[in-house]
């Protein structure tokens, strides 16, 4: 059952309005998504202007670097291939989902447009098993991904990824821990019943440029959207780089 936002909730934005109405947006950003906190306290993962925020700044970034052949791992339902899809820089697609419910829904989404093309093609899978049509690919895109493997099996990610695909480019995303008080998360809460953890920015460019290093590309930062002066953005994104 969803919850309404708390009066508590609202009076944070009313005293960010007054006192720091730089970390304003932060939390109105949210607010769809706080309508959404569950009965134990997370926030359920409901569209929301920050996601797309997301959805468009990887995309950005995917264009930018002149990615062509692209793999979301972790598609869900389908919001950042439905935006690769529009736009014709993106000729192969290749979305990896785990709950075949979400990846139905995903199979909606393009039918008729492009799995009769060619263009699109959906795993049902586990992007933590090794899958054969993620070879030869010029991007992998996890959005928001990350922080739905157990830590234990991060390495097994990096191997896969950075190991065996070695994609020309990476964009990660994941939530910055920093300003969950700001969105209204309780404390010791994530922001998602099924994140197994959500990251500091020191914690996660750590993480990243070990990755980096360890499998020979380079690595940069950026924050997706507005920037509190002591907690950062609510989304960090690394850009990973292969070396020549």
């Amino acid at each position: 059952m969803k919850k309404t936002i708390k009066p508590v909730q609202r009076q944070l934005v009313w005293r960010m309005r007054r006192h720091c109405p730089a970390a304003l947006s932060i939390v109105e950003w949210e607010m769809q998504a706080l309508d959404g906190v569950s009965d134990a306290g997370q926030v359920d993962c409901e569209p929301s202007a920050l996601h797309t925020l997301r959805i468009a700044a990887v995309t950005d970034a995917l264009g930018a670097a002149g990615a062509r052949a692209i793999g979301d791992l972790g598609c869900g339902s389908g919001a950042l291939l439905s935006r690769l899809l529009a736009d014709a820089r993106f000729e192969r697609i290749v979305g990896v989902e785990m709950a075949l419910g979400v990846l139905t829904r995903a199979e909606r989404m393009a039918s008729g447009v492009a799995l009769g093309s060619g263009r699109l093609t959906l795993i049902h899978g586990s992007f933590l098993e090794h899958h054969s049509a993620l070879h030869a690919l010029d991007a992998i895109a996890m959005l928001e991904t990350i922080e739905h493997v157990p830590p234990g099996r991060l390495s097994r990610l990096e191997g896969l990824v950075f190991g065996d695909y070695r994609p020309r480019h990476v964009v990660i995303t994941t939530p910055n821990v920093e300003c969950n008080a700001l969105l209204g998360v309780p404390e010791g809460r994530h922001r998602e019943p099924g994140h197994f953890f959500e990251w500091s920015r020191a914690k996660f460019e750590a993480w990243a440029t070990g990755t980096a290093r360890r499998n020979a590309y380079e690595v940069h930062f950026r924050g997706i959207g507005e920037c509190h002066p002591c907690f950062g953005s609510p989304t960090q994104m690394a850009e990973f780089t292969r070396r020549n």
